[in-house]
């Protein structure tokens, strides 16, 4: 029977894990929410959905802003920096291998999708609040766009459209958790409950790619 040995370290710190969760659940739930809005639709109920959405939108934008925070004045691996390697990205693309080095960290080939993933949420929390405005006066924006039913199409295509990646990002980052678990025989997922990271002892870190 094969006996595996394993070294691990703290990397991810409670507020960053906090964030993490705070974010992970508000986007299940407006994605729940969207499903019940359909069902709904121009029902007793929908009104109500689609205000709840947008509360939840509220609490995504909060945690954005959070992570933008801490990802500049938390400690190392919560930093904006511990996900910023382009290089390791060039040449990912230019060898098309996308295996990465192990390392105590964000992944860094992964962290690219992860910043382009929090890119695509700050300009679907704009959107959002254009539609909250536009649809229903409510929200920060209503002074702009509040009773302006000819500007949905503006916010809304590109809203729906984002939906639709984030959607593909939730179901492709689940499955690569549990594709990688399996193949490397490492526990990634509890990662963001506990705070540690596993390697294999056979495995060298290499922070300098």
């Amino acid at each position: 029977m094969e006996t595996l040995t394993y070294r691990r370290q703290k990397v991810y710190d409670p507020i960053l894990r906090i964030i993490h969760a705070w974010n992970g659940f508000a986007i299940l739930l407006l994605i729940l929410t969207v499903s019940l809005a359909d069902f709904t639709e121009k029902g007793a109920g929908e009104n109500l959905v689609w205000q709840l959405h947008i509360y939840l939108g509220y609490a995504l934008i909060l945690g954005l802003v959070a992570r933008l925070v801490w990802g500049i004045v938390g400690p190392a691996h919560a930093r904006i920096s511990d996900m910023w390697h382009p290089a390791a990205w060039w040449n990912a693309i230019r060898q098309f291998s996308f295996r990465s080095t192990p390392r105590f960290g964000h992944d860094r080939l992964a962290s690219g999708v992860y910043l382009a993933v929090y890119g695509l949420l700050v300009v679907m929390a704009f959107t959002g609040l254009g539609l909250a405005a536009a649809e229903h006066s409510v929200g920060p924006l209503n002074a702009w766009f509040g009773d302006m039913a000819w500007e949905k199409d503006l916010f809304e295509e590109p809203h729906e459209f984002i939906y639709g990646l984030l959607i593909g990002f939730v179901v492709l980052h689940i499955a690569a958790l549990i594709w990688h678990e399996w193949k490397d025989k490492t526990p990634l997922a509890q990662g963001m409950v506990s705070g540690y990271k596993y390697q294999l002892e056979s495995e060298k870190e290499n922070d300098h790619a």
